[in-house]
Formats: structure tokens, sequence, C-alpha cells
């Protein structure tokens, strides 16, 4: 592999990432974790599942993102009595000929904002499984590809309980990045006010376009990781199936169920996407270290002796980051 040539690349693409961001911070003031995280699944063809209380600007981020893209974007505002066929589609009847024919729901997108995904019943919840992992939808006797490149970025509410309902832990690993959104620092919620309580903010430009997306996942698969790293990956979600066989034995009774493959090859994606943002050829642990909350916090299931114990998954990943020795 030619790291040089890699490089090379890499640096050419450096352009098209900065565009992005300039575009997203005429509107989104701070959260450069979030914009990351959001290019980070741009860049790996991953779904992103976004968590945080109201007013976050976890919807404007999302769109913002998509008017700076300039894909095809669709936003599903899912409600209670939201029904599968809002979400893929349906089959039309035409009295004229007696046929039926397909009315392509809003999934057929390229970015597909999945608002308040958690307040929609199970039902609907699985109508998007088809489509975010086989980039497929099936409506009657037919199945329909998706436009590519297709990603879901879904927001979730985790204070509500009333007329929620928990995604499936199925659809939650489908989601390679689960992200944590927080309030912002005193001095970008000053930044804020003072932006938008004069006058709404510059419009937003498209600057990319499919093809270069397409050419930034080109790239990605040019990027190396060391077989050391690989074996660091593996330790990570090993620990979390068999905490007892990697020194974590304080962990044993806190985990009820560890993360699956599809972590491991998340975590390979993302790290190696990482390492490209940063101008990089090659990923390394750190890399590894930067992503690995996002990418599995929602694949470890604790025990109720663990939740009793106010543990949470973010505390049991930094354990094992901090135990695991690092190449």
């Amino acid at each position: 592999m030619n790291l040089e040539k890699t490089t090379n690349l890499i640096a050419a693409q450096a352009e098209t990432l900065t565009a992005i961001r300039q575009e997203v911070n005429k509107v989104i003031v701070g959260q450069e974790k979030l914009i990351d995280r959001l290019i980070v699944a741009l860049i790996t063809g991953g779904h992103i599942l976004l968590e945080g209380v109201p007013g976050l600007a976890k919807t404007l981020s999302v769109k913002t993102l998509a008017d700076a893209l300039g894909l095809q974007f669709q936003r599903i505002s899912f409600t209670p009595d939201l029904l599968p066929a809002d979400v893929i589609g349906t089959m039309i009847y035409n009295p004229k000929d007696a046929t039926f024919t397909p009315k392509k729901g809003p999934v057929f997108t390229n970015l597909l904002l999945a608002d308040e995904i958690n307040r929609a019943p199970a039902k609907v919840q699985s109508a998007l499984l088809e489509a975010m992992q086989e980039r497929q939808v099936t409506i009657g006797e037919h199945t329909y590809t998706l436009p590519a490149p297709f990603l879901v970025m879904a927001t979730q509410n985790p204070i509500e309980q009333e007329g929620t309902y928990p995604l499936p832990e199925a659809q939650v690993d489908r989601f390679m990045l689960k992200c944590i959104i927080t309030h912002p620092s005193r001095d970008d919620e000053r930044r804020i006010m003072n932006r938008f309580a004069q006058k709404p903010p510059a419009p937003v430009k498209a600057v990319i376009t499919a093809a270069d997306v397409q050419a930034l996942r080109d790239t990605l698969e040019q990027v190396y990781c060391d077989e050391k790293v690989g074996d660091y990956i593996l330790d990570i979600v090993f620990a979390t199936r068999e905490p007892a066989a990697h020194k974590l034995d304080r962990l044993a009774g806190q985990i009820q169920m560890g993360a699956s493959p599809r972590a491991t090859l998340c975590l390979n994606l993302a790290a190696r996407a990482n390492a490209m943002m940063h101008g990089r050829a090659y990923a390394t642990p750190q890399d590894v270290k930067e992503i690995a909350h996002d990418v599995l916090r929602h694949r470890i299931m604790l025990t109720y002796e663990a939740e009793a114990e106010e543990a949470t998954t973010d505390k049991v990943i930094t354990d094992i980051l901090n135990t695991l020795p690092v190449p």
C-alpha cells in the first residue's frame, strides 16, 4: 500500500471537508464534535443517532449539513400515529385500469432525518430496518433500491418516557454511531444569542455533490489499518463480551451483553475515517480511542445491578480503554 499516494489523496479531499465545515458553521455554533461525527457518518456510509434534550440543535445540525451537501433530503417527524406506509410508501389502486402502482415514501432520498425516532411504534421503526441495512425497500411484491448515498440521521429525546417506544436492540445496532449531545459552553451560548437574536443566519449553499461523497469513500478505502491496531479493536470488543478474560473482573457482573461483530467493523471504519479527517493515511490506536464511545455506547447492555449502582455504558467503555494495553 502506497501511504504517500493516499496522503496526497487525503490532502486533496481536505478542501472538501473544510468547505462543508465552513458552511455548517454559518448556522451551528460550537458542537465541533457533533459536526465531526456527522462527517464520519457521511464518509463511512454509516447511520447516526443523536441523543439529547430539546433545544440543542440536533435537527438543525442535520438539516444544515444536508443543505451543505447538495443531496436529496427528507425529514420525517415521528409520531405515535405514524404508519409504515408513511415511511416507505405503499401501493395505490388505479380504478381506470384496475392496477396498483407504487407510491414511494420519503425514505427514497440521500439523507433521511428521522426526527424523534423513539416516538413511533415498533412497526414503523422496523420499517426502517431493511432500508438501513440493505439499502432497499419492499413495497408490495417489488423491491426498490434506495438512492446512493443513503444515510439515516436520527434524533431522540432521552428524558421523556410518556408516548415513546424504546428502539429495538436490532435497530439500535444498525446505527454506526450514537452521539450524546450536551449543552454548549457559556461562551458558545453567548455567540448563539448574539448571532440569532438579531437576524437570521446566512444561507447555507451546497458545496459538494454525490460524486464528491463517493470520492471521499473511495479515499477511505485506501486508509491503512495496521494489524496491531486491528488486534486492539478486537481486544476492546471482546473485553465487552468476556471482561474477566481481559483482567476486568470488576465488569463481569455489570455487562449483560457485549458488543456485536458489527461493532468491530464500525470501529475499524470509523477509526480510519477519523484518521482521514486528521490528514493521515493510517489509523492509530488514538483514533480508535477517540471514536470508541460513540461506536460502543449503544451496543452494550448493562445488568440491573449495574444500573442500580448508577453505572453507565460510557463508564464501562472508559474502564476498558484505561485497562487494555495500547499497542
